[in-house]
């Protein structure tokens, strides 16, 4: 008995790896085309990270649902917001969505300054949000409203100040990412890189809606 005839009796259907007689593989499943591409283990573990966001911001939307109404004899929601400025806040946060995503076409068609244009677009709308909540914030702090002052207050500061953290954190991800598109041009990577950035950056945008929804706009008008 030969070599490929051994084979065929141990393997009469052709399921294993390429034998003697160069038998091909059948089976094209696990492990069939060796571990998977960096490209493709970083995106599942964004993404990842990106539900785990969810959930935690999940758990703030929970706790300011079931303490809105807890204010401790002081204001409300509806004394307290000023929705001109959260209208601002909010205008400027959408327009940046929109300025990322003609970011990401023009590092797709790998055009260095309008790239690094629709960036900067970006980061000073970012920045913009960033600064009117936090003047928001140090108002209510100046009036004796901060986050001591009340359950509803606690909660409120809670939600928007980690989403706020979240935007602060996403423009020194944008920094960085302006100065390796800059010095270090398109290469693959910086290009995953960016488009994680745009997923983070419009996540943000979604909870965001979110927030204006239920905090602000029912709060005050609710």
């Amino acid at each position: 008995m030969t070599a490929t005839d051994a084979h065929a009796d141990h393997d009469p259907h052709h399921i294993g790896h390429r034998g003697a007689a160069g038998y091909h593989s059948m089976a094209v499943g696990h492990g069939e085309g060796g571990p998977a591409s960096k490209r493709i283990i970083v995106g599942y573990g964004f993404w990842i990270f990106l539900l785990s966001d969810f959930v935690m911001f999940s758990a703030f939307f929970a706790t300011y649902a079931v303490l809105k109404d807890r204010t401790a004899g002081g204001p409300g929601a509806h004394q307290l917001f000023n929705m001109t400025d959260i209208a601002l806040e909010t205008g400027a946060l959408l327009l940046s969505s929109f300025t990322c995503g003609l970011m990401s076409l023009e590092m797709d068609r790998k055009r260095l300054w309008p790239t690094e244009a629709w960036m900067l677009v970006t980061g000073l709308l970012g920045f913009l949000f960033v600064f009117l909540e936090g003047r928001e914030f140090a108002h209510l702090v100046s009036i004796g409203d901060g986050p001591q002052r009340s359950g509803f207050l606690t909660a409120f500061f809670t939600l928007v100040g980690c989403h706020g953290m979240h935007v602060s954190i996403g423009l020194l991800w944008l920094g960085t990412m302006m100065a390796q598109v800059y010095f270090k041009g398109f290469r693959q990577d910086i290009q995953f890189r960016v488009l994680c950035f745009s997923l983070f950056w419009h996540a943000l945008d979604i909870i965001w809606v979110a927030i204006f929804t239920l905090v602000y706009l029912i709060g005050v008008h609710g």
